[in-house]
């Protein structure tokens, strides 16, 4: 068009614009319409549908279930109709069952939202399994919890492993002492350790005393999200992401993910967050005039309960089981629970330190508490809830089976808890040893053989002492140098 508004022949246009015909340039030019503005779209079919018969039916079962999926429904279409439709028809009723749902399935709008300075701060817990972290050569479970100022996207944290009251509680601490200044809200999912399921009222949550406890320390106040809408918690949930990747491309720069200690491993990423926050200066410059100045003294670091002691010698604390000295036995001990172990404690003293478990319905028993029950009572141990407790390592576990094809049940069990006494009284490693080289050959051996190997001198054969001989006439000669008066 623009050649032949300069006056070139209709054949001179087309070589210009390199359209092979001078009737196609006619056309064009008879109509005045680019060729984008003739297109049309399509009213007919290339090729026949094959569900146009039940398309009806399968529409009407889309309305009433819309989660149902095109993979189910073309496995039920099989099934009412054998052979009518066949395996590579699935991906046709895929493109007709998405088309169905663009054009009648509604779907909620994420809505962008204006972020205030200072209002409030988002946290999140974020595996970083997939990091391959290592400490000590020993592969590390762990999370992050992460807090993130939305409007400056600010970012700190700590990590932790599980998403607890007292990992909120460190990561918060933490936040807030490097900042100095505390914002008005803090807002989290729905986890465990913030809210709890209220009985009876079925997708109904309140919050944990001690999360509010927590953010009353602080003044805060709580806010979260609606179940199941983790985009209202967007600005932490894209920061997971970011930090992920700065994460793993410092790592690389590291040339190493193992870790002498943990607590070198959290100065690493903390490092990262450093130099993550520089480029938001400005912005948190602005959070921080609007923000109300920390004045809070520092929690400790664990939460403190106090429970008593069963007739086991365990523990019950947030549905885990840990066993304890049998000599606490119906006593209350005050339990300190800290992020990565827990501590007992009676009347002030620390009694035992054990690592806290993660999870529920879990167990940690210590045989070296409850090899003596054991003794006095050898026919509990066959049957024993936490047998698998009593094995320190495979060999224990081997030696015990060795024995037990040797010797009847209740000596075989005997022989073996007398080992574990042994175990527990030295060394393990010493009774491990021991038991290494009497497995490596089949001569017979009993709890008296690992004691040998492990205290010879113990076993040395008991010198011989002579009696001594008592003469009883030196008794009666006192007896007549008494005097005796009858008044």
């Amino acid at each position: 068009m623009r050649e032949r508004r300069k006056g070139r022949t209709q054949e001179q246009a087309a070589v210009k614009a390199n359209i092979k015909s001078r009737k196609t340039v006619a056309r064009y030019e008879r109509l005045g319409k680019l060729p984008s503005e003739l297109k049309e779209p399509r009213q007919y079919r290339t090729r026949a549908d094959p569900f146009v018969e039940d398309w009806e039916q399968v529409e009407q079962m889309l309305n009433d279930a819309p989660e149902l999926e095109a993979k189910t429904l073309f496995a039920w279409l099989s099934e009412q109709s054998p052979g009518k439709y066949q395996e590579g028809q699935l991906r046709t009723l895929q493109r007709r069952v998405s088309d169905w749902r663009a054009l009648n399935q509604d779907k909620v709008a994420v809505l962008a939202q204006v972020h205030h300075p200072g209002e409030v701060l988002q946290s999140d817990g974020t595996w970083l399994n997939e990091l391959e972290i290592t400490i000590a050569g020993e592969a590390f479970d762990h999370i992050l919890i992460h807090c993130v100022l939305p409007y400056s996207n600010w970012e700190w944290g700590a990590i932790a492993q599980s998403e607890s009251l007292v990992a909120y509680q460190r990561a918060l601490q933490k936040t807030f002492f490097k900042l100095g200044a505390v914002p008005g809200y803090h807002q989290t999912d729905n986890a465990s350790a913030v809210t709890y399921q209220v009985r009876g009222q079925k997708g109904k949550r309140d919050y944990n005393p001690g999360y509010l406890a927590l953010l009353n320390h602080f003044r805060l106040q709580p806010r979260r999200i609606h179940i199941g809408c983790p985009q209202q918690n967007g600005d932490v949930e894209s920061s997971n992401g970011g930090l992920k990747r700065a994460l793993r491309q410092h790592l690389l720069l590291r040339g190493s993910k193992d870790f002498a200690t943990l607590d070198g491993y959290e100065q690493f990423i903390e490092k990262v967050m450093e130099q993550r926050n520089q480029g938001r200066q400005t912005r948190l410059a602005e959070e921080m005039a609007v923000m109300q100045p920390l004045k809070a003294q520092a929690l400790p670091a664990y939460r403190e309960v106090r429970v008593k002691v069963n007739r086991a010698g365990l523990v019950r604390i947030h549905n885990n089981s840990y066993s304890v000295p049998t000599s606490l036995i119906g006593h209350q001990v005050t339990v300190r629970i800290y992020e990565w172990h827990v501590e007992v404690y009676y009347r002030q003293k620390k009694v035992e330190t054990m690592t806290r478990l993660v999870g529920q319905k879990k167990q940690q028993i210590n045989y070296r508490h409850l090899v003596d029950s054991l003794l006095r009572k050898p026919g509990g141990f066959r049957n024993y809830r936490y047998r698998e407790a009593l094995f320190p390592s495979l060999i224990f576990r081997q030696a015990w089976e060795q024995l037990e094809q040797w010797y009847s049940p209740r000596k075989a069990d005997l022989a073996y808890l007398r080992v574990l006494r042994l175990a527990a009284r030295h060394s393990e490693s010493e009774v491990a040893a021991a038991l290494s080289l009497l497995l490596a050959n089949t001569t017979r051996w009993n709890e008296l053989d690992v004691e040998q190997l492990v205290h010879p001198q113990m076993m040395a054969e008991t010198p011989m002492v002579a009696p001594p001989v008592i003469n009883l006439a030196q008794y009666d000669r006192l007896l007549q140098e008494v005097s005796y008066d009858p008044a």
